[in-house]
């Protein structure tokens, strides 16, 4: 009895001590693991700030934000906190990191409310949102943009009437107010492209609603023209005689030589005849059935 009491003191004793080793053997892991992510010594202010300086003018922006990083965490407060911020901002956006541009953006805006760079920051956050959607693809290849899905475009648009209600005088102003116009043109054009869709498959209200969406949300847009034309059509289709008329009386003093006039100034509808359809396909939008 006592020499099975003494042999299982013995064996727990022995797999406490493995299990201590075990678990020391981590810590230490651990702790190698955490200094290997850290620079050997701290370097001062003024020497990260000048190494990030240095990278970014050299164009190697994973170094400059490396550098940027060791300046939040040991000098949160200094004297090149705030350049460092926005200096942030632009690292990442030229890295292709444009959430985390934007992220840096909001945290300066949050920081800094009353700082004299707010401008900036708003305008470096509606220029990601604004590259967001558009992706690496339309850089090297001949994509469509306006088929594409929005978005992050209203969140830029947001971003960019900030800057020009708060800044009206931001030398970024200007650019800001191009990049609204192709915003707005792009989702009118996305709303007229709908529009077609459903035409095509014989969803004459639903077209119609497109259509008048964008002329009263996008009134100084290229697809005006074609929202009023789509209007027109389908009010025809759908036997809505006044809405027809009042389509084709705007179309005529906005765009007198639309291509829906012939030689002789009438209008001529270019939606193709009607089918006789199923209620499944009527439903489905075309997408199911006859």
């Amino acid at each position: 009895m006592t020499d099975h009491f003494l042999t299982t003191i013995i064996r727990d004793s022995g797999m406490r001590s493995v299990v201590r080793l075990l678990l020391l053997t981590t810590l230490a892991l651990v702790i190698s693991g955490c200094a290997s992510n850290r620079p050997e010594e701290v370097l001062p202010e003024e020497t990260y700030y000048k190494n990030a300086r240095q990278a970014m003018n050299a164009g190697n922006f994973t170094r400059a934000e490396q550098n940027l990083g060791y300046l939040e965490t040991y000098y949160p407060f200094g004297r090149y906190a705030e350049q460092a911020q926005l200096d942030l901002i632009y690292a990442r956006y030229q890295n292709l990191d444009l959430e985390g541009a934007r992220s840096a953006a909001d945290r300066f805006l949050r920081l800094n409310p009353q700082s004299e760079h707010g401008d900036y920051a708003l305008y470096m956050r509606g220029l990601a949102s604004y590259n967001l959607d558009l992706g690496l693809a339309s850089r090297y290849l001949p994509v469509d943009v306006d088929a594409r899905e929005p978005g992050e475009q209203r969140q830029a648009f947001q971003d960019f009437s900030q800057l020009l209600s708060r800044y009206p005088d931001s030398q970024y102003a200007p650019d800001a107010r191009q990049r609204m116009i192709s915003i707005r043109n792009r989702l009118a054009a996305l709303e007229i492209r709908a529009a077609r869709y459903y035409i095509k498959r014989q969803a004459y209200v639903a077209a119609n609603k497109r259509a008048a969406y964008v002329i009263e949300n996008y009134p100084r847009t290229p697809s005006v023209e074609e929202a009023l034309i789509i209007l027109a059509e389908t009010s025809q289709r759908l036997d809505l005689d006044k809405p027809a008329k009042d389509a084709i009386a705007l179309l005529r003093v906005n765009f007198p030589n639309s291509r829906a006039f012939d030689q002789e100034g009438k209008f001529r509808s270019s939606l193709p005849k009607n089918e006789r359809r199923s209620l499944l396909s009527v439903v489905t939008f075309g997408m199911l059935g006859d």
